[in-house]
């Protein structure tokens, strides 16, 4: 096989399997963060704020699962 083709295939499924986690990671942090700030600002509503923030952080855990894993989609 010639080794500049399996290079770039090796380049390539690391790309594959990494650009997919950028955005959502990034995405989660702001999102922590936002119901983090949301907390201190109305701390009565902690619970309500909680349980969306975690719904929300589950669902992007989810996009990075079929991103890393392609073959389950």
């Amino acid at each position: 096989m010639n080794p500049l083709i399996s290079a770039a295939s090796v380049i390539a499924a690391g790309l594959a399997v990494g650009f997919p986690s950028i955005g959502p990671g990034v995405d989660q942090g702001t999102d922590a963060g936002q119901a983090v700030e949301g907390i201190a600002r109305q701390p009565e509503a902690e619970g309500k704020i909680r349980g969306n923030a975690f719904i929300e952080l589950t669902g992007e855990r989810f996009i990075i699962s079929m991103g890393l894993n392609p073959e389950l989609l």
